[in-house]
C-alpha cells in the first residue's frame, strides 16, 4: 500500500501484527537503487522513523471522516483557483480547472459533506463571482 503527498508517493508500512513483505533482493532491486544493507545506521535511523511517522499519520488520517479530508481538499482546490485569479495578470485557463474541479466534488456529492458542505458552496460561488469579474475585466 502506498500513500500519495505532495512529495510523492511514499510506501505505507503495514502493522507488525501482519507479514511483512519480503526486501527486494539484488536481482529485483532497481538497478543503482540503494537498499536497506547500503544505509549507515543514522540513515536507517532516520528512514525507521519516517515509517513510523508515516503510520502515524495514516492511523490519523484513517480515524478522520472522509467528508472532512474531501471538505479540505475542495477548500485547497479553492485556494488553487485564488492563485491564478490573484495573478497578474490573472491566469483565467488554470484557474477554471481549479474552480470546476472543486464544483465537481461539490455537485457529485450534495448531502454527504456534512457541516462543512454550506461553507464550500458559498466559497465556490464567491470564487466563480471573482472569476467572471475578472473575465470580464480582460475583455
Amino acid at each position: 500500500m502506498s500513500l500519495w503527498t505532495p512529495d510523492g508517493e511514499h510506501e505505507v508500512p503495514r502493522e507488525q501484527s501482519r507479514p511483512q513483505p519480503e526486501q527486494p533482493t539484488a536481482a529485483s532491486a532497481v538497478p543503482g537503487a540503494p537498499t536497506l544493507d547500503d544505509l549507515s545506521p543514522e540513515e536507517l535511523a532516520q528512514a525507521e522513523a519516517m515509517a513510523a511517522e508515516l503510520a502515524e499519520a495514516r492511523a490519523r488520517l484513517a480515524e478522520t471522516p472522509s467528508s472532512m479530508v474531501v471538505a479540505n481538499h475542495a477548500m485547497g482546490l479553492y485556494e488553487l483557483g485564488a492563485i491564478h485569479l490573484s495573478n497578474d495578470p490573472a491566469n483565467l485557463a488554470e484557474a477554471k480547472v481549479a474552480i470546476d474541479a472543486m464544483g465537481a466534488i461539490l455537485d457529485a456529492l450534495p448531502g454527504r459533506l456534512g457541516e462543512h458542505e454550506e461553507t464550500l458552496q458559498a466559497a465556490r460561488s464567491q470564487i466563480q463571482l471573482a472569476f467572471v469579474e475578472l473575465s470580464t475585466q480582460a475583455e
